[in-house]
């Protein structure tokens, strides 16, 4: 999407749209002070915590931590992609989506979308057609309905097959080859890659095939082989069955996901129409991204064995930064020997959804995995234990959902829950443990910084006429890119809004941190806000004078050019850091 819609167009966009009449054309909302509220539309709740502010033109629930903008609300709420938001919100506000710079990629787009719907309506046919293929899918137990569906159909073992049927001409054989329906020898001769295998074609939120997984039907190898990387395809962001899930189910509570095509087709044929599967990759961030715009709850469901389990932690690796209030991830393991598709076929719907029931909550399975690492019994083992969940709790977004997650470890470690998060916050703060007692200096920096992002967030044309020292962009503090690109933003647009900077850093991991910060009630005005921003700054230079200091004298002290009278001011900036005192010195 970035390059094809310009970002001044998403900024006319938003600054252009009344976010109060978009989400309440949608959800009831009534008039509270400055703002307004309603029954959050995203989870169940009796007492409204669910908040519009049109000063802001941004949305957050106390309850659930929903948040975002106007395009953010479309996203979530209709279950729509960024483009599809993008185009409704254009037609609410009466504008037109700008195409003209990019008219040529839109229509070679087009073009090989038309291709690939081409191609799956041909490989739909040609399973009429050949008994082999559908004796494979009833032995399967796939229906005809569920076929149609899930539009499976059959590569016929041919070498030219799809070149015959689609690659009338040079231009048109080299579109086959974009979109990976045809490979092309050393020789320049083009053949079909999919030969003799029942074809499951993968669909975007739209509804259009982007690529396509194909089964061998005897033996031979790959026993699956998907469509490779393209224009179209991109298999850390598809997920096959998303699509014919949406559309068979008008509400989703949850998506189970699951490994294999054959899987979903399944579960969809027993009436578990909710199964998704990843493309012969581990679920990536941007999977998850996708699956929690349609359901607040996802479920992975793994093979018992030791490989199911490593999948599993990869899984659970990967999701940590999409945890939040509101969001719930658990696992299910089978019994070994068993998949979902064997499982649902010996037990039935009903006894293979109590199983989804029971599925392990992900911080249980988090903790049960890293306890077998070691002993509880020990405070060595105990110790440890804090250790190796220490980087894995800091890929986990500020929030109660974090909070509940480190009480919950500190219970195993046994110790208070606000002891073990000093601990793991010095831990992170520092890449070597330190022998003395921990410097104040680095926790006031950090909520110095964090409180000047707040106010930008807040009150972003407050940076217009800032005056900050360069040594801003010297500071060993945490985040201060982040801070140095979100103020260049605003000074570079001074009718900048809280929703137009949020949409700049949309896709972008730093986004959700950024959300919260703008959830936060602000206590100071719009025209205090200005003197306020420049007085932190000031600070935060200030307090990071000494530290620039002795970074300088330790240079000089390692390449032996440091004079005593340097020497003697080293050790005083030391001690001061350290907290101990020197001979002579009060």
């Amino acid at each position: 999407m970035a390059g094809r819609i310009p970002q001044h167009f998403i900024d006319e966009l938003i600054a252009r749209a009344d976010i109060v009449e978009v989400i309440g054309a949608r959800v009831p909302l009534k008039k509270a002070g400055r703002e307004y509220k309603a029954n959050c539309p995203f989870h169940d709740e009796k007492t409204p915590s669910f908040t519009v502010s049109p000063d802001k033109q941004f949305f957050h629930c106390f309850g659930c931590g929903a948040h975002g903008t106007a395009l953010g609300f479309l996203i979530d709420y209709d279950h729509a992609d960024f483009v599809e938001a993008v185009e409704e919100l254009a037609s609410i506000v009466g504008i037109e989506v700008p195409r003209e710079e990019n008219a040529t990629a839109d229509r070679r787009s087009l073009d090989l979308f038309d291709v690939m719907d081409k191609a799956s309506a041909f490989y739909y046919e040609q399973l009429k057609h050949d008994r082999r293929a559908q004796a494979y899918l009833r032995r399967r137990n796939v229906s005809g309905e569920t076929a149609r569906d899930y539009r499976i159909g059959y590569a016929p073992d041919s070498w030219d097959a799809i070149l015959r049927q689609l690659g009338d001409g040079e231009h048109k054989r080299q579109q086959l080859v974009d979109t990976g329906l045809t490979m092309r020898r050393d020789d320049g001769r083009e053949y079909d890659r999919f030969r003799d295998r029942v074809i499951f074609p993968i669909r975007d939120a739209r509804g259009r095939t982007v690529g396509f997984g194909g089964r061998v039907l005897d033996k031979g190898e790959p026993k699956y082989l998907n469509s490779p990387e393209t224009v179209l395809f991109h298999k850390g962001k598809e997920l096959y069955g998303l699509f014919e899930a949406r559309r068979a189910l008008r509400q989703i509570d949850r998506l189970l996901v699951v490994e294999g095509y054959m899987d979903v087709v399944a579960l969809a044929e027993h009436g578990v129409r909710y199964a998704v599967a990843t493309l012969g990759t581990a679920t990536t961030p941007e999977h998850l991204k996708r699956l929690f715009r349609v359901c607040p709850e996802v479920i992975f469901c793994f093979d018992g064995d030791q490989a199911g389990r490593k999948a599993a932690w990869r899984a659970l690796e990967n999701a940590l930064g999409e945890l939040r209030e509101g969001r719930q991830i658990r696992f299910l393991f089978l019994p070994d020997g068993e998949d979902p598709d064997s499982m649902i076929g010996s037990e039935g719907r009903e006894a293979f959804e109590l199983r989804l029931s029971g599925a392990t909550p992900l911080s249980e399975f988090l903790l049960q995995t890293l306890c077998t690492q070691t002993d509880l019994d020990s405070v060595d083992g105990r110790a440890r234990l804090a250790e190796l969940a220490r980087p894995l709790l800091g890929r986990v977004p500020e929030g109660i959902y974090k909070d509940l997650l480190v009480d919950h470890l500190a219970t195993a470690v046994g110790m208070p829950g606000e002891r073990l998060t000093t601990h793991l916050a010095v831990a992170k703060d520092s890449p070597r443990r330190r022998t003395a007692n921990p410097s104040a200096t680095r926790p006031a920096r950090s909520s110095l910084l964090r409180r000047a992002i707040t106010l930008l967030m807040h009150h972003p044309k407050a940076a217009a006429g800032l005056d900050y020292d360069n040594q801003l962009e010297t500071l060993e503090i945490r985040g201060i890119g982040i801070f140095l690109e979100l103020l260049e933003e605003c000074k570079n647009a001074p009718n900048i809004s809280t929703a137009m900077v949020l949409e700049r850093w949309r896709g972008r991991p730093e986004m959700d941190a950024l959300a919260r910060l703008a959830a936060q009630e602000s206590l100071v005005s719009d025209e205090a806000a200005a003197r306020e921003l420049q007085d932190t700054i000031a600070k935060m230079v200030e307090e990071s004078r000494p530290r620039l200091k002795t970074a300088q004298l330790l240079e000089k002290a390692a390449d032996g050019t440091i004079s005593e009278e340097e020497k003697s001011e080293l050790q005083n900036l030391l001690s001061r850091r350290t907290g101990t005192a020197q001979p002579g010195t009060k």
